[in-house]
This record gives C-alpha cells, structure tokens and sequence, in this order.
C-alpha cells in the first residue's frame, strides 16, 4: 500500500519535522505571518528542508483539509546515508555504478530512471536536498514500484558527492552534449558514476568543471536533445554492454 505523501497544517508539519518524518518539500503561503508560521520557517532552515512560497490557490489544490497556509510532502521512503552506501558497495566486491541527477525536476522523468537504473544494476542514485523533483505517488507509479528498491541518498549539493564518488576512488562520468567525444569512446568498465543535468539547464557549469570526463549521445536527427529519461538510458546500458 502506498503510504500518505501529503500533510497539512503548520502545527502537524512542525510535529511531523520533529518526529523526524522524512520531509520531501514544504509548500508556504505568501505572505503569511504569525509565531507558528515564523517556527515552522526557522525550523526548515534549520533542517534544511526543501520549500517554496507559493500563492493560496496553489496550497488549495494540494489538499482540500484546512491546511492554514502550509502542505508538506512526506517520501514514502527512507534515504540511505552516501557514506554507508558507497562504503557498502565497495566492501562488497562489486564494480560501483552510482547515478547523480543534478536537479531533475520532472516526478516522471525521475520515475522512469529510477526504473532503468533498478535493471541496470545500478547500486544507488544520488540527488539534491533541494531543486529536484519529489517522491511521490506519480514518482512511485512511474518507476513501477523500482523506488522501493533502489538506494537513494540526498546531499546539500551534487558536487557534494561528486567530491565523495571521487575520494573512493569513483570516476564521475558527465552526460553533456558539451562534450568533445561520445559515450562509446569512454570506458564504464572501472568504477564508476553517471551525472544526468536537469530537463531545461542540463548539469550545472560548476559541476562540469570538477568531473573526471564528458561524453554524449550521437544525434542524427534536427532535435537536438533527447528526454533525459531516455538518454540516461542509452548511457547505463553501454555500461551494461561493456561491463558483460
């Protein structure tokens, strides 16, 4: 059974925050004021929870419960630590194969990768605490239940664990068309992890500089990028083909 993704009202996310429930976003009403709402925002910042303001209309259409001005997201599943995820792959003789999504914003996007990764072997995604898309019940869906399944880890910032991939002895691998050759010319045999950009912006510039290398996908037709969904696709299964 699919697990309730949705709480509202200001006291019960702060109870819920201090439960130490796993928050994935929380929406605010702009403008709002009050003490409560002034803890509720102290304590987001403390936890460095994902939020937004965001007009009543919007707050309406989340729930259709009195939820005073605030609608929280739960995930439906529990984050792995990087440390302990990368460590245990590592002990267990396996080559790493780790995913980065550099602020994904699409539920069916994310879904769908989390659905190829969970085939391809993949030992764990890693995304962004904040600007990436929720896990919810379209991400479940989409994934068809491969959420369930798949390790996934948040950190502050995907250089975060670019730097981590890289101290374990991980190369990170970046999937741009910015690069000067294709996927086929890189080697996935050795460990290693994949970073995926996000719908509009791709990867992050920042993040491009500190990648060990770059490769894209060969585009023989006038558009001139593929859903990311299905380049990341194309990306794990050449390391599929090399790694057999």
């Amino acid at each position: 059974m699919e697990k309730e993704t949705t709480i509202f009202g200001i006291r019960a996310i702060i109870e819920a925050i201090k439960s130490n429930e796993t928050i994935d976003k929380v929406f605010m009403q702009k403008g709002l004021q009050g003490e409560l709402f002034r803890e509720l925002e102290q304590l987001i910042r403390t936890e460095g929870i994902n939020s937004s303001y965001v007009p009543v209309e919007k707050l309406n259409r989340l729930t259709r419960g009195n939820h005073q001005g605030a609608v929280a997201q739960i995930s439906p599943i529990a984050f792995h630590d990087i440390d302990d995820l990368v460590m245990g792959v590592i002990e267990s003789g396996k080559t790493p194969l780790f995913l980065l999504l550099d602020q994904l914003s699409d539920v069916r996007n994310f879904g769908a990768i989390v659905r190829t990764a969970e085939c391809t072997g993949v030992n764990g995604i890693i995304i962004q605490k904040k600007g990436g898309a929720p896990i919810n019940g379209d991400t479940i869906k989409t994934s068809a239940g491969a959420i369930f399944k798949m390790p996934i880890c948040k950190v502050d910032h995907i250089k975060d664990a670019v730097f981590h991939m890289q101290s374990s002895g991980i190369r990170v691998i970046a999937a741009t068309e910015k690069a000067q050759h294709f996927l086929y010319d890189v080697s996935f045999k050795e460990p290693c992890a994949i970073i995926m950009g996000s719908e509009g912006r791709g990867i992050n510039p920042s993040v491009l500089k500190v990648v060990d290398d770059q490769a894209k996908l060969p585009i023989l037709g006038e558009i001139e990028s593929l859903n990311v969904s299905v380049a990341c696709g194309a990306f794990l299964y050449e390391a599929v083909r090399q790694r057999q």
